[in-house]
């Protein structure tokens, strides 16, 4: 079943109307919340806090506090890989060509 659009939605189309290059930007902040949500939800899910993860991760709280924070990029793959080790868990990453949404192994 299709999700009704709600406000953000449209807005969202409204300014992507105006100024098609925005596209990008916007897909590039859904990875992002992307990312950050599935780090926050996996660590509550096992019990962590954010303290906690850090000492697994070897790093500080306000750096587990930056990575579950949806505007935030600039992690690095071996940050990703030391966070999801510590969450245990797989870290995926998938590069497909432009153009195709799913590339089945």
């Amino acid at each position: 079943m299709k999700r009704k659009k709600d406000d953000l939605d449209k807005l969202t189309e409204k300014l992507l109307k105006k100024d098609p290059s925005l596209k990008e930007e916007f897909k590039k902040a859904g990875q992002a919340w992307d990312i950050a949500f599935q780090i926050c939800d996996l660590r509550k899910k096992i019990g962590l806090t954010q303290t906690q993860l850090a000492k697994l991760v070897g790093t500080r709280q306000s750096n587990i506090a930056r990575i579950e924070s949806a505007d935030y990029t600039g992690y690095s793959l071996k940050t990703l890989e030391k966070v999801t080790q510590a969450l245990k868990g797989r870290l995926l990453i998938k590069i497909v060509p432009i153009g195709r949404q799913h590339v089945n192994f």
